[in-house]
């Protein structure tokens, strides 16, 4: 799970931050809007917590801006303002969560797992690509008629690309949600990883579903429907 913390306050972020690592979730700061924005059109997070007052915009603004781009990730508004138009302006913006500041760190757990768990509840819908079908609860990835088996990791990264259908995924994007790290550009493990899925997934008769991207990174589609 990757978290985005968009705060401005050193002391806030620090605490923020820190109960977050105690929870085992990876966290990224943006201390103002536009590089937030930048964030998020980079990265895929599982959750955004937004702070309302920025150096640079409101945070209904980017709440607002972030929903525009037909984001649904869930997002969890931090506010010193306590009054109920504030709350109900914060929501109408696209908020699915409001925190008053001052706040109790176990309160703000509470709502971080809360939001998460109801963001991933459709995690567990099996997924489907072309012949391709995996399912998240039994861990059992089929491909016709043959089932397919796979490490840890190479499910964890067919995964992430099925969720993605049709999107191309960065290197960093993959790095990070699942292996947990920034990608050093330096390495091949991404490349290697993916040559392996693709001998698994693709017999030599059989229509190639993952695809490089030149300057990207890798897609998973359906030859079908692909331009």
């Amino acid at each position: 799970m990757r978290i985005l913390l968009v705060e401005d306050e050193p002391k806030v972020a620090q605490v923020v931050q820190s109960e977050l690592a105690e929870q085992q979730f990876a966290s990224d700061v943006a201390v103002d809007g536009a590089t937030a924005m930048h964030r998020i059109r980079a990265t895929t997070y599982d959750l955004v917590i937004l702070d309302v007052m920025l150096p640079d915009m409101d945070g209904f603004d980017l709440c607002r801006q972030v929903r525009t781009l037909g984001l649904k990730i869930p997002i969890l508004m931090l506010s010193a303002r306590s009054l109920v138009e504030d709350r109900v302006r914060g929501l109408n913006a696209g908020a699915d969560d409001y925190l008053t500041k001052p706040f109790d760190v176990t309160e703000l757990r509470a709502r971080v797992r809360a939001l998460l768990r109801r963001h991933r509840e459709p995690a567990l819908v099996p997924l489907s690509v072309a012949d391709l079908s995996l399912d998240p609860v039994t861990r059992v990835v089929i491909r016709g008629e043959r089932q397919i088996e796979l490490t840890a990791k190479e499910f964890d990264l067919l995964e992430f690309l099925m969720r993605h259908a049709g999107q191309p995924l960065t290197r960093q994007m993959i790095a990070e949600h699942v292996w947990g790290f920034t990608w050093d550009r330096l390495t091949n493990v991404i490349d290697v990883f993916v040559n392996h899925l693709r001998r698994k997934i693709e017999d030599p008769n059989e229509p190639r579903l993952v695809q490089a991207v030149r300057g990207v990174g890798y897609v998973i589609r359906d030859p079908q429907t692909a331009d």
